[in-house]
């Protein structure tokens, strides 16, 4: 499974932007914010902004396409 990259953060205030490849990904706010500011000295940044914003990969897509009832019998 690939590792997340291109994500950055900044904090602008009380909240906290990140963004993915140049673009705004979402803003956190509150205690979101502070728990983010906490848990990023611990973790892989790349990681944890993408879990955040929902943009990453499970690695279970390639099976999931290749179920039999994704295969598209009866579809098209």
């Amino acid at each position: 499974m690939n590792r997340p990259s291109d994500f950055e953060y900044r904090v602008v205030g009380d909240d906290v932007v990140i963004s993915h490849h140049g673009r705004r990904a979402t803003t956190l706010r509150g205690p979101a914010a502070v728990r983010f500011i906490a848990d990023v000295e611990d973790d892989d940044p790349q990681e944890l902004m993408a879990r955040l914003t929902e943009n990453y990969k499970h690695g279970n897509e390639r099976t999931a396409r290749n179920h039999p009832r994704n295969r598209g019998a009866g579809r098209g």
